[in-house]
């Protein structure tokens, strides 16, 4: 047979290519678009597709699957943060916390009722102790910014550790939310700020946290009708004090990780990572335990400091490090929760996004399977959406 003739044979029964031209094209495209950076898609065990699995990159907020992983399995799903209210002196009321990152104007309007129905009708002096976290520093890669997401840790803090405020072109000041109180820390550190609604975080000051947080509870004390008056200062709960109120958050476990993965909030992965550290080691919790704590927690799936490194909870920080490979693992491990991350366009996905860092890590949906997959680019180009466009249709049966 001549050659063209058998050339036109074998190109009339060659297999077809498979939608989208092939699997090798699609990876090409895929490669194209990374110039720092890798991928995985499958199981370790059996990978769709891959590149630079092994190496250590920059997770961004991606890094808060680990913590909510950590979190529900140390902490447990009944684990519900509290928070401590004691009486001395004369109708002086010391609040002790334990780091509970929804100790918002809601829940003190609730303990305030409950106090009421206890009994107090007076409260004096407000004497906040936050011993319970002893930050030798604020979290790594934090920087000094009013933004909302630089909110530092600590361990008694109100609304997470913000303020919403409005101010109008008169200069006058009100709060943005008819939850919360106008509060003398809201005219003090809006007073430079231009006209606006601003919500900023309190961490100038770290004393400024502990005002907020008693000025908060005047506030709704007197929103509440509950008589009396006195300073607000930090204070250590003395050992002649009352307790008259544990309170336990109204929200549970899986839903503070829900909003936590939903909102990528910064402060309750970090709130969250330290009570870790604390659950395991005693308070009063530390980075250092908290670093300890999630070090053995991965050691028990396998995975060792070559593969990942933590030094904080919310990817905040660029000495995170973590491998396409480690992260997959812990997507199966993630599995039960799946549930818990936010779906777009069928899939269950975090972002996470620092400057030059672009990441993504979540499930395909395969019927009734979830297809772990992760994209890390740590290159000027945020490319991500690309990728992972690419990388699913390597999940669609022909």
């Amino acid at each position: 047979m001549p050659c063209f003739l058998l050339l036109l044979f074998t190109l009339a029964f060659a297999a077809p290519c498979p939608a989208g031209g092939g699997k090798k094209p699609i990876l090409q495209q895929i490669d194209g678009l990374i110039a720092n950076g890798g991928y995985l898609a499958g199981t370790n065990d059996r990978p769709l597709a891959a590149r630079n699995e092994k190496t250590l990159f920059v997770p961004a907020s991606t890094l808060k699957i680990v913590t909510a992983l950590g979190s529900l399995q140390m902490l447990g799903m009944d684990f519900q943060f509290r928070t401590e209210f004691y009486l001395a002196g004369s109708d002086d009321l010391y609040i002790k916390g334990y780091g509970d990152p929804f100790l918002t104007s809601e829940e003190i309007a609730v303990i305030l009722r409950t106090l009421q129905q206890q009994g107090v009708n007076t409260i004096n002096n407000i004497f906040l102790d936050a011993g319970a976290f002893q930050l030798e520093q604020q979290a790594d890669g934090r920087s000094e910014t009013l933004n909302p997401y630089d909110a530092a840790n600590s361990a008694l803090a109100a609304n997470f550790n913000t303020i919403n405020f409005r101010k109008d072109t008169a200069g006058i000041i009100t709060s943005a939310e008819p939850q919360t109180p106008t509060l003398p820390i809201m005219l003090r550190l809006g007073k430079n700020l231009p006209p606006g609604t601003h919500r900023i975080n309190l961490t100038n000051d770290h004393q400024d946290i502990l005002i907020h947080t008693g000025e908060l509870f005047r506030g709704l004390q007197q929103r509440l009708g509950i008589k009396g008056q006195g300073d607000i200062a930090g204070k250590t709960v003395p050992g002649k004090a009352r307790l008259m109120l544990t309170h336990r958050s109204s929200q549970p476990l899986e839903q503070i990780i829900a909003g936590l993965l939903r909102y990528s909030n910064n402060f309750i992965a970090n709130q969250l990572f330290l009570s870790c550290g604390a659950k395991e080691k005693g308070y009063p919790a530390t980075w250092r335990k908290s670093r300890e704590v999630f070090r053995a927690f991965l050691a028990s799936l396998g995975l060792h400091e070559e593969q990942i490194v933590m030094v904080e909870g919310s990817g905040l920080s660029r000495h995170d490090l973590v491998t396409p490979a480690a992260m997959v693992k812990i997507l199966q491990a993630f599995r039960p929760y799946a549930h818990l991350l936010h779906e777009d366009k069928g899939r269950l996905i975090k972002s996470g996004t620092l400057t030059g860092v672009y990441c993504y890590a979540g499930y395909f949906p395969r019927g009734a399977d979830k297809i772990p997959f992760v994209v890390m680019l740590n290159q000027p180009k945020n490319l991500r959406d690309q990728v992972v466009n690419l990388l699913e249709k390597l999940t669609v049966k022909p």
